[in-house]
């Protein structure tokens, strides 16, 4: 009604000009004759109220569309009368709302095309480096070791890369089942063997091998892989080990990665899972690509996982996942199937 009212005072005051006018000249004229002019007030103002009562009645839908921000594009494609400027209106919503579903099936197909590459591209980039692998596996000489260690930072950039094209396909990448902890540990640890030898940084593992959380096997491994490899990266020439251990908080289980190395600054550790944020620790070690916390609070926040972080500059830093349930333990499935 308001936009009504704002878009119509125009004519009312035209109108009443108009009459106002017409009125002075007939009393200019010498023709003056009260009641007729009471009564040719009350036919126009009428009229002119008719008017406007019909003009929102058949544009209301306009108006009230046009006073809130539109909240789906569902809301294109109403019709808002058969006036012919309700008409226009459709006319104008439906060809936007077309124009739109173009664009962006372009920019999808576009997106598509550009993920499916970098898959391409990554797979194609393993396979040298399988063999350079091969090729090293017998020599032991520093040289060797060197581009070991190169290699294994080749590989984990590929992966964050492969993990981050995959991010964008994530509701048609991932099952929900009961995971062992213990496993999915072991199996991070063992893939990051030569990265804890050579940083001198031993794990110390407090997961019970009967414990099972229900998430993805695939996805929660990443996630623990980028914790390792922090804890691991900043605890090198500080501390010599990495805690990894798993408890039950209520209806909860807690899988928590604590490293004793350098520590976060207070003022960083609220901006460490945005993309690309590197901090002052970013600053001293260059390896560091801002992408690590983000991505592990993007696949926790898609498998419906918590994430939370408590660090201290000089005493280290604890990451806690904070699963959704815990499922029957395997003891305790045994039980129950017997």
């Amino acid at each position: 009604m308001k936009l009504f009212l704002r878009d119509q005072w125009p004519f009312a005051a035209f109108f009443l000009v108009q009459l106002i006018l017409l009125i002075m000249i007939f009393a200019l004229d010498g023709y003056w004759n009260e009641s007729l002019m009471i009564y040719v007030m009350f036919l126009s103002i009428f009229f002119a109220g008719a008017f406007l009562v019909v003009r929102y009645l058949s544009h209301r839908t306009i108006y009230q569309r046009l006073s809130k921000p539109v909240e789906s594009l569902e809301e294109l494609t109403q019709t808002y009368g058969n006036s012919p400027l309700c008409r226009a209106m459709d006319d104008i919503s439906q060809e936007q709302y077309r124009l739109y579903k173009e664009q962006l099936h372009a920019y999808e197909n576009k997106q598509r095309d550009h993920t499916t590459f970098i898959q391409q591209w990554v797979h194609q980039m393993k396979t040298p480096i399988s063999v350079i692998h091969l090729l090293l596996q017998n020599e032991d000489d520093p040289t060797a070791e060197s581009v070991r260690e190169e290699v294994d930072r080749i590989k984990r950039g590929l992966e964050t890369v492969l993990y981050i094209a995959r991010l964008d396909r994530f509701e048609q990448d991932f099952l929900i089942e009961p995971v062992t902890l213990r496993s999915l540990v072991q199996n991070v640890l063992a893939e990051n063997k030569r990265l804890f030898i050579r940083n001198q940084v031993y794990p110390e593992v407090k997961v019970d091998e009967n414990w099972r959380v229900e998430s993805d096997d695939k996805w929660l491994a990443f996630v623990l892989n980028q914790l390792l490899t922090n804890a691991v990266r900043y605890s090198a020439g500080k501390s010599n080990k990495v805690t990894i251990r798993a408890y039950e908080r209520g209806a909860h289980a807690i899988l928590e990665v604590q490293d004793y190395g350098i520590g976060i600054p207070a003022e960083d550790i609220h901006r460490v899972f945005k993309p690309y944020f590197t901090g002052e620790n970013g600053r001293k070690y260059p390896e560091s690509t801002g992408m690590g916390l983000y991505l592990v609070k993007e696949i926790c926040g898609r498998l419906h996982h918590g994430v939370e972080m408590e660090s201290e500059v000089g005493e280290g830093t604890t990451v806690r996942i904070v699963l959704s349930a815990i499922v029957p333990t395997l003891q305790e499935s045994k039980i129950a199937e017997s």
